[in-house]
């Protein structure tokens, strides 16, 4: 929005030139969402209070010891991506180009994965149920995703590359049959949105492991949309898609917003509001760069953190009972060995960077 209310201001002042660099808009819009994150929090936690929103620890045989770690966080408000989603989506419309379509997309999105989200939190706090059936969540899913991918194919700067499919380290794109490939898609965003819902257990752990992932990805949408860093770092370019960097320093802005009131002892949790618009956004986003391989090293905690319960699921039906790990998901196994959560929380944000660095590594290998 400002980018056209300003932008064409430059003739009468040099100076509202800067508007139409990414990077200017980029660091508007992250500064704008941490300032209302800031701002507004304090007003969407105590409506949540007041509400009675607030979190449910599981409590019963299997939980007894995890309870007795988390009893003190009982009625903390939850549904604190209500305050996530809305400052994006504010600074977004503010900073980026509005009638980009792959902003329009993205911004869509948000709001679809956001609004399952809310809806899953508000029937468990309200209806004491277990939220939304999973058929429904995946059917809402595999429409998004079939949407996202008639986008694409209609859309004049990603019709070519719509079916490319980029794997790490391998020099050439390979071309894939449509069915596979909307499979692959939703797999990719599905497990994205809930992998990030999973690693959503600890005070700051989802949002932190979220804002490196969000940085990475940042620069990879620059590039991409970069004709010069495209080529020269053999990436795919798609044009438009610089103008998701607004999007992802925005994110990043309203995160750290958030973790000012999410970090040990938390005021406010994301709930499923905040964990599986925030996910869902990531894997829409790798898919629109076509990097969607490479969402599975930059976030390698959420890959680690669905796998510890796939296979804790697995070998419990498989082997009578048996279990991998103390607990799952994973940070809770390493609560059980006696780790303080601050110190779990710390040690996967410093996994996090790590797997986000041999992400972005991979860019130079291919």
């Amino acid at each position: 929005m400002l980018y056209y209310l300003f932008y064409p201001l430059r003739d009468l002042f040099f100076g509202f030139n800067v508007f139409k660099y990414i990077t200017f808009r980029a660091a508007g819009a992250a500064v704008t969402a941490f300032i209302l994150s800031l701002v507004l929090g304090p007003y969407i936690i105590n409506r949540l209070y007041q509400m009675k929103m607030g979190e449910k620890i599981r409590d019963g045989k299997d939980y007894t010891a995890l309870y007795n770690l988390h009893k003190t966080k009982q009625g903390t408000p939850t549904m604190g991506g209500l305050l996530i989603v809305l400052t994006i989506l504010v600074s977004t419309l503010l900073w980026a180009d509005v009638l980009n379509k792959q902003v329009i997309l993205i911004f869509f999105s948000t709001i679809f994965f956001g609004a399952i989200g809310f809806a899953d939190d508000y029937i468990k706090l309200t209806q004491k149920k277990r939220g939304l059936s999973a058929k429904t969540k995946f059917l809402m899913q595999v429409l998004l995703t079939v949407g996202i991918f008639c986008f694409m194919i209609s859309c004049q700067e990603t019709r070519d590359v719509a079916n490319k499919l980029i794997i790490p380290f391998v020099k050439h794109p390979f071309m894939v049959g449509s069915v596979i490939y909307v499979i692959f898609i939703l797999c990719v965003i599905a497990g994205s949105s809930n992998a990030v819902n999973l690693t959503d257990g600890l005070d700051g752990l989802a949002i932190g492991c979220v804002l490196i992932t969000a940085g990475c990805y940042g620069v990879l949408c620059y590039v991409a949309g970069h004709l010069k860093f495209a080529e020269y770092l053999n990436v795919l370019y798609i044009p438009g898609s610089g103008e998701l960097t607004v999007y992802c320093a925005a994110l990043i802005g309203a995160g750290l917003g958030f973790l000012w009131f999410n970090s040990y002892p938390a005021s406010v949790f994301m709930g499923d509001t905040g964990s599986i618009a925030l996910g869902g956004a990531m894997g829409v986003i790798a898919v629109l760069i076509k990097k969607e391989l490479l969402l599975f090293i930059i976030g390698g905690i959420f890959v680690v953190e669905a796998v510890s319960v796939i296979l804790q699921v697995g070998s419990f039906k498989l082997r009578k009972g048996r279990r991998i790990f103390a607990m799952a998901p994973i940070h809770h196994h390493f609560e059980m060995k006696g780790w303080p959560e601050t110190k779990v929380t710390v040690r996967f944000w410093i996994i996090a960077i790590i797997c986000a660095l041999v992400g972005l590594g991979t860019l130079k290998l291919q």
